[in-house]
């Protein structure tokens, strides 16, 4: 059965040429003009994966990409007309899996969709086929179940943000670099953009401090991050 993708943008000519090459690579696309309408069908079924542009009538991108983070896992792209630092980061922040900055040709697009799904892919097949457990510290991480947790303080993970930790548990403390990490997490080369990388560090660094962990995730300089103990 294909791959379900909600699509939302306000530009009635990108929604057709967006909707058209993801079909073509075997997808099936649900388009809304507006993010509320996708919201509303949300509610009823939840997709594979969600596309959304930020600037929108009605609710804005944006927003409603930290409400679906609220309730839900399913992968999100974000579309933006902008290019700032700031805007990046805050599409990432509030939860996008990743961020496409218009102009880009529709074969980036499904790409990067193919990345991302191709990733939960590869959870799925763990947590049918590998009972292991990962563990750091205090930190512990089930394959099978996938399920993260602080001693016995369940974390709140996205699916990116568990495949990031999970990668850096592996590495036992060792550094791994930003490359190995776009390639095993979203799956997309590393000559791509990195903040996104960074950002789900940033992240993923926040809900370790808020659990009281004594792991921190440490950036080694010019190549990419591990996993200290405090008393290391």
């Amino acid at each position: 059965m294909a791959r379900l993708i909600y699509l939302a943008d306000d530009d009635p000519a990108l929604l057709e040429v967006f909707g058209t090459f993801l079909e073509q690579a075997g997808y099936e696309v649900q388009a809304f003009p507006t993010g509320d309408e996708l919201v509303a069908k949300f509610e009823l079924k939840e997709p594979d994966l969600v596309i959304l542009d930020v600037m929108m009538p009605g609710t804005d991108g944006l927003t409603i990409c930290k409400n679906l983070r609220a309730v839900s896992n399913v992968p999100i792209v974000i579309l933006t007309a902008k290019d700032t630092e700031m805007d990046y980061l805050y599409g990432l922040g509030q939860g996008a899996d990743d961020y496409l900055t218009k102009p880009f040709s529709p074969a980036m697009l499904v790409m990067r969709v193919r990345a991302l799904l191709r990733r939960v892919d590869m959870g799925s097949a763990s947590n049918t086929s590998d009972n292991s457990t990962l563990q750091y510290g205090d930190i512990s991480l089930s394959e099978r179940d996938h399920e993260a947790h602080v001693g016995q303080r369940g974390l709140t993970l996205t699916k990116t943000e568990f495949s990031l930790l999970e990668c850096l548990l592996s590495a036992q403390g060792k550094a791994v670099s930003r490359d190995d990490l776009l390639k095993r997490v979203w799956g997309i080369d590393a000559a791509m953009e990195t903040r996104v990388t960074d950002e789900c560090v940033r992240r993923l660094r926040r809900k370790l401090k808020e659990a009281q962990s004594s792991v921190s995730i440490k950036a080694v300089w010019g190549y990419g991050y591990k996993l200290e103990k405090a008393n290391a």
